[in-house]
């Protein structure tokens, strides 16, 4: 087997590279459909997600805020960060993300947020591909800014539940395009938290305090960290992860999503 198929987090992944080798067997035994809308792609598709829903994908507003990726409160702001950053500023240095990530709409597929979301609560580990499409052919960030890239981690509990960790199968695609190690390890979640929907900027920021921890803080000591989620919404997640990342030495921590809820 390739290195390219080599395990992630104690579970084997296959590569991009190695399904699209085995694609035209595959599609002759099962007829590929777009994992977002559900139309046929043909036989000879390499693609997990048609052009029409790619190019439905909502991008984020310009202008953004230069620290969290958010959009401004104004256009015409004299000042690159929002409100919320000049109030409080975050751990990590900067976030980014691709898309924008809108509410599932009842009976409309084809979105990015319908994907993700069965990715994550349908169990469907196979949507890792699609989403890896998702992020298009050039990433908004320079390799030579990071020496390693870590996902936000689930809790032991979560993860025997859905079977892989959604982040950590994005995180390793983000590492082969920027070609950066991949660590899965260093950081952990320690403690189960209740889900964070419906709960405010407050709530959610108490919900994951003191729940992420540096095991071997030796692997991060020096290292300019990319840490990869699927989602970032009102950014307390990441931002507890960043500031673990911190305590235990990291030089700097920014943040990538595929997409933002605004």
């Amino acid at each position: 087997m390739p290195e390219s198929c080599a395990l992630v987090f104690g579970a084997p992944r296959i590569h991009l590279s190695c399904v699209s080798a085995f694609a035209p067997l595959l599609n002759f035994l099962y007829p590929p459909r777009c994992a977002a809308c559900g139309i046929a792609l043909g036989i000879e598709a390499t693609h997990r997600v048609c052009a029409s829903c790619l190019a439905r994908t909502e991008r984020l507003p310009a202008p953004l805020c230069m620290i969290c990726g958010g959009p401004l409160d104004s256009p015409t702001s004299p000042d690159s960060r929002c409100s919320r950053c000049l109030a409080s500023a975050p751990a990590f240095a900067r976030a980014r993300a691709v898309a924008r990530y809108l509410p599932v709409a009842q009976g409309q597929p084809g979105t990015l947020a319908s994907v993700i979301r069965r990715h994550k609560y349908a169990f469907d580990q196979s949507l890792g591909r699609a989403l890896a499409e998702y992020l298009g052919h050039d990433l908004p960030l320079a390799a030579q800014d990071y020496d390693v890239v870590v996902p936000v981690p689930l809790h032991r509990r979560r993860l025997l539940e859905r079977g892989f960790n959604q982040a950590a199968l994005l995180a390793a695609e983000v590492a082969r395009r920027l070609d950066r190690p991949l660590d899965v390890r260093s950081l952990r979640r320690v403690r189960a938290t209740a889900a964070q929907t419906a709960r405010d900027l407050e709530e959610r920021r108490r919900n994951v305090r003191g729940a992420f921890v540096v095991s071997n803080a030796a692997k991060i000591h020096a290292l300019r960290v990319l840490l990869v989620d699927d989602v970032m919404t009102t950014g307390a997640t990441v931002d507890e992860c960043a500031r673990a990342l911190l305590r235990a030495g990291a030089a700097s921590v920014d943040v990538f999503t595929l997409a933002r809820a605004l």
